[in-house]
């Protein structure tokens, strides 16, 4: 996009009240989303990050440098727009829930499974009143009919902003629970990302490590752990 491929062309970033929270301005202009809304957040703190990344941009506007950007706009343009549709699309996580499918071999992987996951699925009932079956193997799993519509009436109480953080910790983890655990701050992040990859990483203790696995591993666990992030600054 033409957006993109500007060149830094402020002395100063700034943030600003305004009606809607807090915008960012380059100089004395308000930073716009790709689909040319005012960038506005609810929180100073989300709005100093976002400050923060446009500061450190040198020559060119660079998207892979504007991650907490990336995650406001997303809320705006897409969020906004498609609330109810994406909260229905991230509850089918709960369906085919990682937690849910346990392995029967090894047994040090199946141990391991049962140690870590089952808490967190006791948790979710406690916590939510949604109780998820779990089964062994591949074969796909028939949850209650009502999960859910009670997993999507759970996202809906988030806002645009915390939805599109909690967009991204579901779908990186792969597990619903995982997902709201660690934006519930049940799980540490660190222990929340650990806990969606027992399964690698028990097979890199078996069999080795692969370069461009862990490279793709890596830059997912620094999107999980920036969601995370963008949650604690969205509390007032």
């Amino acid at each position: 996009m033409a957006e993109w491929a500007q060149k830094v062309f402020w002395s100063e970033v700034t943030v600003a009240e305004c009606a809607g929270g807090y915008t960012i301005l380059l100089d004395e202009r308000g930073l716009k989303t790709p689909l040319k809304a005012t960038l506005e957040v609810p929180t100073e703190n989300m709005a100093l990050a976002i400050a923060e990344e446009w500061r450190g941009l040198e020559k060119d506007v660079d998207p892979q440098m504007l991650p907490i950007t990336k995650l406001a706009n997303s809320a705006i343009d897409n969020v906004a727009v498609q609330f109810e549709p994406i909260t229905e699309m991230l509850a089918e996580y709960a369906a085919t829930d990682l937690l849910c499918y346990r392995a029967t071999s090894p047994v040090g992987l199946a141990d391991r499974q049962e140690q870590v996951w089952q808490p967190l699925l006791y948790w979710f009932e406690r916590t939510h009143g949604i109780k998820l079956k779990v089964g062994s193997g591949v074969m796909p799993i028939s949850q209650s009919a009502d999960v859910m519509d009670m997993c999507s009436r759970l996202l809906a109480t988030y806002s645009n902003f915390e939805l599109a953080a909690v967009y991204d910790l579901i779908t990186l983890s792969g597990s619903f629970v995982i997902g709201l655990a660690t934006a519930d701050e049940y799980l540490a992040v660190s222990d929340g990302w650990d806990a969606s990859r027992i399964d690698e990483d028990w097979q890199i203790q078996e069999w080795g490590d692969d370069e461009d696995a862990r490279s793709l591993s890596q830059s997912r666990r620094i999107a999980f752990e920036r969601a995370a992030f963008v949650l604690k600054l969205l509390k007032k």
